[in-house]
């Protein structure tokens, strides 16, 4: 890694790198890596592969948001891994969901991201459930300043099926999206479409590029199919305020480059229009 700092563009948004994209650095090193190059934020994967876990104690969790802190570094989201319409128990799902809000405050983190993770078949049934465990934790994350965010992933990965579920829970103030822009187009939405079903919800933005819609290996942006120049085009002209931030998956790809040089390009995205 360069240890010469990259300059940083004028953009239309902050820019944040997730960690899920550095296997094995720990947070000191993963915050040296995104002040390097450029980088905003990060976006905080929850696993203890990566220093950041709901295992961590008082001191772990103050040492953790000084880390930050001293490398000029908003902790934009904890990355979890909650299913918020999973077939296990509320009282499970729940326990998990509020030990991420609470880690996530602790950090300083305006963002929990969850998966959808429905397993039935019952389009009602996964609303009535997802608005049941949503009205449940609400309180609790409102308290804590945390928003919960459902992704574009799995059983739910367009922004139309992520809206009903957030429409059905009918909490605007502690609920929300991440728009993980492979899934949307995997899925064959539109991005017009995806922003139309989601403008109204979305926390932040997942950008990557993958080689096709089936080979859903990382590839550096602009060199696959996700249609990423569309993807920036309909957030420059809907206003979009928010993040972006680059999931680059070498923790599930170990092949593929180090995520310090996918980042140029990634940040040159999220330039401000010329």
């Amino acid at each position: 890694m360069s240890s010469v700092p990259v300059p940083r563009p004028a953009r239309t948004w902050p820019f944040a790198v997730s960690t899920l994209g550095m296997p094995g650095l720990g947070l000191a090193e993963a915050c040296r890596l995104a002040e390097e190059t450029g980088c905003d934020g990060l976006e905080l994967r929850a696993h203890p592969d990566t220093g950041v876990h709901t295992g961590l104690d008082a001191a772990g969790r103050a040492s953790a948001r000084t880390t930050l802190a001293e490398a000029g570094l908003q902790a934009l989201a904890l990355a979890g891994y909650v299913r918020i319409a999973s077939p296990d128990p509320d009282d499970e799902v729940l326990a998990a969901l509020r030990a991420e809000v609470s880690l996530a405050a602790d950090l300083g983190a305006g963002y929990v991201r969850m998966f959808p993770g429905f397993a039935g078949s019952s389009a009602e049934d996964a609303e009535e459930l997802v608005a049941r465990r949503l009205a449940e934790i609400a309180p609790f994350a409102r308290r804590a300043g945390v928003r919960v965010l459902i992704e574009t992933h799995d059983s739910h990965s367009t922004g139309s099926a992520v809206r009903r579920l957030l429409e059905a829970a009918a909490l605007p103030d502690v609920t929300g999206a991440v728009w993980d822009t492979l899934h949307t187009w995997r899925s064959g939405e539109a991005p017009q479409a995806t922003f139309d079903a989601l403008r109204d919800h979305l926390g932040y933005v997942q950008t990557k590029d993958a080689a096709s819609a089936t080979d859903t290996t990382p590839v550096p942006m602009g060199e696959g199919g996700v249609p990423l120049t569309a993807v920036r085009e309909v957030l420059v002209a809907g206003g979009y305020p928010g993040w972006i931030s680059l999931e680059w998956e070498r923790t599930w790809y170990p092949e593929v480059a180090p995520v310090e040089e996918i980042i140029p390009a990634a940040r040159a995205w999220a330039k401000a229009p010329s």
